[in-house]
């Protein structure tokens, strides 16, 4: 399949620092696909923060949030930070962008890609877990990022950790009725079957470990029991009438469909929406209505799960 990048809006394409031809996606926009081969990484126009490394089908959970001008966004599970980077972008000069993750490491690389592409500033970063995360954007007045780190760590037992602040940032949901996010993602922790990338490591682990990483039954009840605490949890933390978009870079559908027909059986003001931009995606349906998969041979992509939730 072909690699895939997104150029920052605005930018004219760079085809000359790239040394190939970009072939825009007449079905996402801001997407190009190059050959495999190409070293993006090398790149000034990477290095410099001209163009993101993203598969298309990422994006396309991204787009399916439908992000407007004022939205307050949580992305729940952020790391490594493409998806919040496009969220970034999409959000614009209003509204604020929340970014969660369990791992203090992959959370700092988050916090770099900010900073290189000049995103930061309606953007906050906590170390939480994401099934019990609950500041909900009017508390973050809490918080100040000018904090010693003396103080952080002694009460990162008690809460999450803000380890980014932009300036931005503000204040939001002054009135009991606002409380929660418009727009949550929950991009869930998964065997990461369907991502080549993912797959690729297998080259360096040894294949002898893909049964211990991938097909162990254990492990893939426990990715299961996590994946939807964490669906729980970012609908708790979405407004009514907000949308929520559960997505996993797996193929199975234990870890997908079944994740989220459980969900909805435990969850009334739950109602799966149709993805209005779908109708020109390559993709395909999944198991349950509404629900949608990418995969190799239907999108030219890796595979991707995404189904998108409404609270009512």
């Amino acid at each position: 399949i072909p690699r895939y990048i997104r150029l920052k809006p605005g930018l004219m394409e760079i085809e000359s620092d790239l040394n190939c031809p970009l072939n825009k996606l007449d079905w996402l926009p801001g997407f190009f696909s190059i050959p495999s081969t190409i070293p993006i990484a090398s790149t000034i126009s990477y290095r410099s923060g001209k163009i993101y490394g993203m598969d298309a089908a990422s994006g396309a959970a991204v787009m399916a949030l439908n992000i407007s001008s004022g939205d307050h966004i949580l992305d729940l599970c952020a790391a490594p930070g493409a998806k919040l980077c496009m969220l970034s972008d999409l959000l614009g000069s209003s509204g604020s962008l929340t970014g969660v993750d369990i791992a203090k490491h992959r959370l700092a690389a988050c916090r770099t890609m900010l900073q290189k592409y000049a995103l930061g500033n309606r953007c906050r970063l906590f170390i939480a877990d994401g099934t019990t995360f609950s500041l909900l954007p009017v508390r973050f007045t809490d918080w100040n990022s000018k904090r010693l780190w003396s103080d952080r760590k002694k009460n990162a037992r008690k809460a999450p950790e803000l380890i980014f602040y932009g300036r931005d940032s503000g204040v939001v949901g002054l009135h009991r009725s606002e409380l929660g996010y418009d727009k949550v993602l929950v991009d869930a922790e998964c065997t990461h079957d369907g991502s080549f990338k993912h797959i690729q490591k297998f080259e360096y682990w040894g294949w002898g470990t893909l049964q211990r990483r991938l097909l162990d039954a254990e492990r893939t009840d426990n990715l299961m029991h996590l994946q939807l605490k964490l669906l729980s949890n970012g609908f708790r933390l979405l407004k009514a009438g907000g949308s929520l978009v559960y997505s996993t870079c797996s193929l199975t559908t234990s870890q997908n469909e079944d994740v989220v027909e459980q969900f909805l059986s435990e969850n009334t003001s739950a109602v799966l929406e149709e993805i209005d931009a779908a109708d020109s995606w390559h993709c395909r349906s999944g198991r349950i209505p509404k629900t949608l998969r990418f995969d190799p041979k239907t999108s030219q992509t890796s595979g991707l799960f995404i189904a998108k939730l409404k609270k009512v």
